[in-house]
């Protein structure tokens, strides 16, 4: 595909210097390096200037705020040379939050800390990242997915005892059994199912009233990409799929997926629901799509921006799957 990695969170070519990780001496000097730059994140949330285009902040490594940081950070590479680290301050307790929007479909919430200027906030980055840089939407879904896996994963799978992070982030040790943890990332596939000038589109429930989105599900262990969308779309919609072709590819942490944007061609029309899987499934014509993008179908709202489902869409649209 031929704009495959201008989708949101990736292409921007970040320096990640894994090879520097596991050694010490290198760490310390990062960390120590005079143009060295923190990320901060607050329960998921980067901390972000509230401008157009808007900018993830880099703060020095001596900022107050980091006092607030939960454990060791993240050493996310090298940016123009200089060392990024990610800290994470979950623990910090805002005045004034309501704790119930948090963790929604969009958090429309911001929290302010009080050593920051005004409009420095934390804010959701569903809602923000289409606002930010391709290497500040890199910077940020990296830090929010290894920050959420430390989160999830602070005890050995293998023994139980507690771990501790190792590699600059990148590594969780056992003390007691030696095993040694790595950062999981979840293989989904997010199918562009077309039956000749139409794409199969569904909805989940609970999402908001009009939304739909292309079909996705996990791929299985022992399963191939292309055996995970024919069973995938059989599964939610009673369609049968012959031949798939991988198109483009999209991380995305909420909380740890990596999105893998197929094109499928449906060998059948009928469609059969499963309930506990999707709420909707229906046929859209380019025609109606056209209309769904401009905010005119009478029925169905256009894909949210920055997720690869309206990447895909877009470019099909366009005739740019190719």
């Amino acid at each position: 595909m031929r704009y495959a990695e201008q989708v949101t969170f990736g292409g921007s070519a970040l320096d990640r210097a894994g090879e520097i990780r596991a050694n010490p001496e290198a760490m310390a000097a990062a960390r120590t390096h005079p143009d060295a730059r923190a990320i901060a994140l607050w329960r998921g949330k980067p901390l972000i200037v509230r401008i157009r285009p808007t900018i993830l902040m880099r703060l020095p490594m001596d900022h107050p705020i980091l006092q607030d940081a939960v454990e060791e950070p993240i050493f996310l590479g090298r940016e123009d040379g200089a060392p990024l680290f990610a800290f994470n301050l979950s623990k910090w307790e805002p005045d004034q939050t309501d704790m119930a929007a948090l963790g929604g479909f969009l958090d429309p919430s911001e929290q302010h800390h009080p050593t920051l200027e005004d409009l420095e906030v934390f804010a959701e980055l569903r809602r923000v990242m289409t606002w930010l840089s391709p290497r500040d939407a890199e910077l940020a879904a990296t830090a929010k997915a290894i920050i959420g896996w430390h989160e999830s994963h602070g005890f050995c799978s293998k023994c139980g005892a507690a771990s501790e992070i190792a590699d600059a982030g990148w590594k969780r040790d056992c003390p007691a059994c030696h095993a040694s943890h790595f950062p999981r990332t979840d293989p989904v596939v997010i199918m562009l199912i077309t039956n000749g000038n139409s794409v199969l589109m569904g909805r989940s429930p609970g999402w908001p009233d009009g939304m739909y989105s292309l079909l996705a599900g996990f791929v299985e262990p022992g399963e191939t990409l292309e055996a995970a969308v024919r069973r995938e779309v059989f599964e939610e919609s009673g369609v049968r799929v012959g031949q798939v072709d991988y198109l483009a590819s999209q991380p995305w942490p909420f909380p740890a997926s990596l999105m893998f944007g197929c094109h499928g061609i449906a060998t059948s029309e009928e469609i059969n629901i499963d309930p506990i899987e999707i709420e909707d499934a229906i046929w859209v014509s380019r025609e109606e799509m056209v209309q769904a993008f401009a905010g005119e179908h009478p029925r169905m709202l256009p894909a949210r921006k920055g997720a690869i489902a309206h990447f895909l869409l877009e470019n099909w649209l366009a005739d740019t799957l190719d």
